[in-house]
């Protein structure tokens, strides 16, 4: 099949051309005809979000390690180029070869974030692969979905030939083997999945069906082919010492989200705060040794030329070498003049002497994150933060010379009551106080202190799995009563506060908790001009409620009843490692407003154990 390229006339219609060329500082730039296998990586988003997307930079350099496969890459095509390759009818193609989507062995598309459905399908339409996995022909490539919003498919299960559950280094390498095996003796789209099947972590969605009861919920979730399991466990890295990572990261053409080294020092997360998935998911925490990051942080900043490294994780305070790392990287770094970024600190006495030597202190602010503005309503949440820890770590700061914070809560939360809400702006108001109380001549002008809320979705595999959403008047009842609370205020030019929008949560929870009756809603959608909708600019609530109108599905069916703890839930035939008990626990622990200690003061029994890794093991060699 011939290259496709964008003539110069078209690049010069579009607002960003450096997202379509490639070519990019690290790039591989392999020859695809001369490989067994291809694959094309795609971030259903613009390029400069995919760019900054650290997984796809993993699994593209360990595809690339590998002499047999080539990968490249694709990015959803920004609304001034979609528009033309419709009318041209350009098939979509990546970047690196400009080969077409089409053409290669394997699609695997990286799912962060439900509002990025309907770019999937933007994807698809533009590169001519059916949207509908049972419509594709034996020449079409394999459709695979990864990443956090896989832990449930079920609203995109349609669109995909399979699904890769966990963390992509350890059966890719395996699922390409199998793929060639399968090439060499000719055989079928089918037979190819049906094998895939068996491999830990992959879910192919056409060997499972869905019965549902007569209030809608379903009645059973089975496979529906011989000797296909009926749960898929999640895959997960045990020593992260001796997996993938980059030397050689890709540097973007043009200005990334995150333009910078990004080095990972951990996963998991011990915190245990009952509305995050992302801490529930990815447990057990596994940390990297002090020795692979201080090696991996002179290459890649070696090879890429960045101004900026970046520590990542869930929680980079509860890393055990913190300090010993940020020493290594303050020696190495400040003679370059290279700038160190630490976001997810807790803000304490420790990470505040961490970030006073890496910080310029007049120009950065800080970032606390206490979710709710009651000592009662953190305790259901298990925030694991008092308002005291709170008063003292902003104490500190001021001391410190930081004069400005960000302080981030979410509204809607299970058992919330209007106390709770309008501690927000109580809580807020202590904080700007404790700054005056420093002595006027250690001050650093007036205190600047910027509230936002957001609002709580519900997501799988977390306690609150089962608890019922606000509606969108509701959201918004409840940012109006903050809002009023802050204007109250005494101090009211030191405070600010903003709220995220509610039609938009309102969707995310439908398509977090959903099942397949809500695919065809997402085509309806799309059909209706909806993509890009993270994008405020682009987002058209009114278009979806007609999808959902049209397609006779009921938001409120999804998001506004409290589910029963019996149900079978759409992501039931998923092991995450924690348990459904553990889960349960967990939800009449918030009920009861009890706290549960993080995973280093004492093991909650939450079930990952079972990997054998991880910080479960920490004091048991």
């Amino acid at each position: 099949m011939r290259k496709l390229s964008l003539s110069d006339e078209i690049l010069l219609q579009v607002e960003k051309p450096a997202r379509y060329i490639g070519n990019e500082v690290n790039a591989a730039n392999k020859d695809k005809s001369a490989v067994d296998v291809s694959v094309c990586m795609c971030f259903p988003d613009v390029y400069e979000i995919g760019m900054s997307h650290l997984g796809i930079q993993i699994l593209y350099d360990m595809f690339n390690r590998r002499d047999d496969v080539y990968c490249d890459r694709v990015y959803s095509p920004w609304m001034d180029l979609d528009k033309i390759m419709r009318e041209k009818q350009i098939p979509l193609f990546a970047v690196e070869s400009q080969e077409p989507v089409k053409s290669f062995n394997f699609l695997g598309i990286t799912i962060q974030y439900e509002m990025c459905y309907t770019n999937i399908l933007q994807i698809l339409d533009l590169s001519q692969i059916p949207i509908f996995a049972f419509e594709r022909s034996e020449d079409d490539p394999i459709v695979i979905g990864g990443g956090p919003c896989t832990y449930n498919p079920e609203p995109i299960a349609p669109f995909f030939d399979l699904f890769y559950m966990g963390e992509g280094e350890t059966q890719y390498y395996p699922l390409i083997d199998l793929y060639k095996k399968h090439k060499a003796n000719h055989s079928s789209r089918m037979e190819f999945l049906a094998e895939a099947a068996m491999l830990p972590g992959i879910y192919v969605p056409a060997f499972y069906d869905v019965a549902y009861n007569e209030d809608g919920t379903i009645k059973s979730f089975q496979p529906n082919r011989e000797g296909i399991p009926k749960t898929i466990r999640k895959e997960l890295v045990l020593n992260m010492n001796e997996t993938y990572y980059p030397d050689k990261p890709l540097v973007p053409h043009i200005r990334a989200t995150q333009d910078r080294v990004v080095l990972e020092i951990q996963r998991g997360c011990i915190r245990g705060c009952r509305f995050c998935q992302a801490g529930m998911v990815y447990r057990p925490v596994r940390e990297r040794s002090l020795k692979f990051l201080k090696e991996q942080a002179k290459k890649m900043l070696k090879s890429t030329g960045h101004e900026e490294i970046s520590l990542s994780s869930l929680s980079s305070s509860d890393y055990s070498h913190l300090e010993e790392l940020v020493t290594f990287l303050i020696e190495e770094c400040g003679k370059k003049k290279i700038n160190i970024s630490l976001p997810s600190l807790r803000i304490d006495a420790f990470s505040l002497d961490v970030m006073s030597k890496v910080q310029d202190i007049k120009k950065s602010s800080l970032t606390f994150a206490p979710e709710a503005g009651s000592q009662r309503l953190r305790n259901v949440i298990n925030k694991g933060l008092t308002e005291e820890v709170i008063l003292e770590g902003a104490g500190m700061a001021f001391e410190g010379g930081w004069n400005r914070v960000k302080l981030y809560f979410m509204l809607g939360l299970p058992t919330e009551t209007e106390e709770d809400m309008k501690g927000i702006a109580e809580l807020s108001e202590k904080i700007a106080k404790r700054y005056y109380e420093i002595p006027k001549e250690q001050r650093h002008g007036k205190v600047q202190i910027v509230a936002s809320s957001s609002f709580f979705v519900p997501k799988p595999f977390t306690p609150f799995q089962w608890a019922k959403m606000c509606t969108k008047e509701e959201f918004l009842e409840r940012a109006r009563l903050v809002n009023r609370t802050f204007k109250e205020q005494l101090n009211k030019k030191s405070l600010k506060y903003n709220w995220h929008e509610a039609d938009v949560t309102v969707l995310e929870g439908v398509l977090a908790r959903g099942d397949r009756r809500v695919a065809p809603v997402i085509v309806k959608a799309y059909e209706k001009g909806c993509i890009f909708d993270a994008w405020s600019e682009t987002f058209d609530n009114d278009r979806w409620m007609e999808a959902f109108e049209q397609c006779n599905v009921s938001i409120d069916f999804y998001n506004t009843r409290e589910r029963n703890v019996d149900e079978v839930l759409p992501w039931d035939f998923i092991d995450t490692g924690v348990s459904k008990e553990f889960l349960k626990r967990e939800w009449n622990h918030a009920k009861e407003e009890t706290v549960t200690p993080n995973c280093r003061m004492r093991c909650s029994g939450c079930g990952v154990m079972q990997f054998g890794g991880g910080v479960c093991f920490e004091n048991k060699n």
